[in-house]
């Protein structure tokens, strides 16, 4: 038996398994994973050495703990062809938005020691950060398993379902935000002349080291704005364009559809 399977080895699945193996936490050995096309499975089982298959039934038989980590189109035709296989005793564990705990459990037509989340692939450099949110099933120690795992690649919230949209848009999806502004910025700085390798170096360090000081200091965003906004400077002349433009508004719109689509799933 497995300590963890994988249905689906995509780009979210390659980077939970990297980063439990990372920490430590399994063995390449205790993970099986599972999917249906081939380059897919020998590019994970190289990056990985985990074992990988293509039936998604031999990953239900021997995981104690069991990811669904395939797209939520998938779900239906996954669930109805691994139901006689999934355990009473094993933890299930989702990652697709859109499908609720309810939706799953009606699916599979019984009760399941269910755990949802939403995770984001900043989980590949050990710093995702994922909402959890577990079902009635679930024991508490099960549940400090589960967050166990799921620490080993970044944090976990346990989060009230109804927001799980909401995580959706501020970190399911958001990664995408932050490199199209991280190639815009490294984009003007070429414009000015640096290095296209020297800006991607500028610009993520200093989107890394942005984020790193909201979360340390405890200081309200605008706070920390203003203390670079130095009265007729370079910066406020910078955030006048950026507003002018509708940067804040563009990322709140953008956020808004991207929860609308989630809940639409």
């Amino acid at each position: 038996m497995r300590k963890i399977g994988f249905i689906g080895s995509g780009n979210m699945a390659r980077a939970i398994m990297g980063g439990i193996i990372k920490k430590g936490l399994f063995r390449p050995e205790e993970i099986i994973a599972s999917d249906i096309w081939e380059p897919a499975r020998e590019r994970t089982q190289k990056e990985l050495g985990v074992e990988v298959v293509e039936s998604d039934r031999k990953v239900a038989e021997e995981s104690e703990m069991l990811v669904l980590a395939i797209k939520p189109q998938f779900y239906m035709a996954v669930i109805d062809q691994i139901n006689d296989r999934v355990r009473a005793d094993q933890i299930v564990i989702s990652l697709a938005p859109g499908w609720t705990k309810r939706r799953i459990t009606d699916t599979f037509g019984r009760r399941l020691k269910l755990v949802r989340t939403m995770a984001n692939t900043p989980a590949l450099a050990l710093e995702g950060i994922t909402a959890v949110s577990a079902g009635k099933l679930v024991t508490k120690e099960e549940m400090d398993r589960v967050l166990q795992v799921i620490n080993s690649f970044g944090k976990a919230v346990v989060v009230d379902e109804r927001l799980f949209d909401a995580v959706v848009a501020v970190s399911g999806s958001s990664p995408a935000y932050v490199y199209i502004m991280i190639e815009a910025m490294a984009d003007a700085a070429v414009l000015e002349g640096m290095p296209r390798a020297q800006a991607y170096e500028f610009a993520a360090q200093a989107v890394y080291g942005s984020a790193k000081m909201v979360l340390e200091t405890g200081k309200h965003p605008a706070e920390l704005k203003d203390m670079v906004c130095s009265p007729g400077g370079t910066t406020i002349e910078a955030v006048r364009v950026l507003e002018e433009k509708g940067f804040r508004s563009s990322i709140m719109e953008a956020m808004k559809a991207c929860a609308k689509k989630s809940r639409e799933l």
